[in-house]
């Protein structure tokens, strides 16, 4: 393992990450669940009002097929004058296209993997809307799709400036996986949400590409809330996303018929975490660096 350029064991030692941000910082603040454009004007709104910056949103997680292209258009022209980065899901996920097999007992463990060429198909035409629309990163749950989406940035058929996300829904939560992702072409990636700081500190030693880190889970995948850990695992993990994603479930964050008010509320909750966590930070390491909101680098939309 250690020949291979792995860690032996998990890095007990909690090592500080060597690496940053391009502009220095040791994290950004992450929000999931902005589904519409209300949403997203409820979150900027809360965001201005309690001055904290919001680097990225997880938006269309029910699939942004879902959205007319004026909703994509809006979306993109808002999180643009905000200095947001936007990653968007493609498609609809398999917990709500025809293949049931992942809502069974045991059929779960199967995963968020794509079922077919078709919906392979489905999702870069979708990738495609959202590109026209003005989205510049994309959510990915599938290693397959991975692959074919990096050799389209790589072939130029996709933007070089275009970043892709790989998703929790993926499984990954070791070293060698991360370096997998990094050599498929993952911008970016999401570790199992239950991981311990030493699992963490063992993937950031074999990997430089950012991480996402989950500090509030939904109640259906755990329910948990990391925020006294936040300082840690901004020292191990640098660069790194902090994730705030609170809720009762997917489905009642996701699903397009919930009511958008709901969402509103949810979205100003989650910032109201995102200043919570900051406030934690300064107390107990303020040495941390946050980016600002107008960062540079960020994949902003295009509007």
């Amino acid at each position: 393992m250690k020949s291979l350029g792995y860690p032996e064991r998990d890095c007990y030692e909690l090592t500080a990450s060597p690496h940053r941000f391009p502009d220095g910082a040791h994290y950004r603040n992450e929000v999931a669940g902005i589904e519409n454009f209300q949403v997203l004007e409820a979150m900027v709104d809360e965001a201005e009002k309690r001055q904290v910056p919001i680097h990225r949103i997880i938006a269309t997680v029910g699939g942004a097929t879902l959205l007319t292209d004026a909703e994509l258009k809006d979306m993109a022209q808002l999180a643009a004058a905000k200095n947001i980065e936007v990653i968007i899901t493609p498609c609809t996920s398999r917990g709500w296209d025809s293949g049931r097999q992942i809502t069974t007992p045991e059929g779960i463990v199967s995963g968020m993997r794509i079922r077919g060429v078709d919906n392979m198909y489905y999702v870069l035409k979708c990738v495609e809307r959202s590109l026209e629309a003005g989205f510049k990163g994309f959510l990915v749950t599938d290693e397959g799709l991975l692959t074919v989406l990096g050799e389209m940035r790589a072939k130029g058929y996709i933007p070089q400036d275009v970043i892709f996300k790989v998703s929790v829904f993926a499984g990954h939560g070791t070293p060698a996986s991360a370096k997998l992702l990094q050599k498929l072409g993952a911008d970016t990636f999401n570790p199992l949400a239950d991981l311990t700081l030493p699992m963490l500190a063992a993937i950031r030693s074999a990997v430089n590409l950012p991480m996402d880190v989950y500090l509030a889970l939904v109640d259906g995948m755990g329910g948990f809330y990391r925020f006294s850990e936040a300082a840690e695992i901004a020292k191990i993990c640098a660069p790194v996303y902090f994730k705030f994603e609170p809720g009762k479930s997917e489905g009642d964050i996701y699903k397009t018929w919930v009511d958008t008010g709901y969402k509103a509320y949810l979205a100003r909750e989650k910032v109201r975490q995102v200043q919570a966590v900051s406030d934690w930070i300064k107390r107990l390491a303020p040495e941390l660096v946050c980016s600002a909101q107008a960062v540079a680098g960020l994949s902003i939309p295009k509007a």
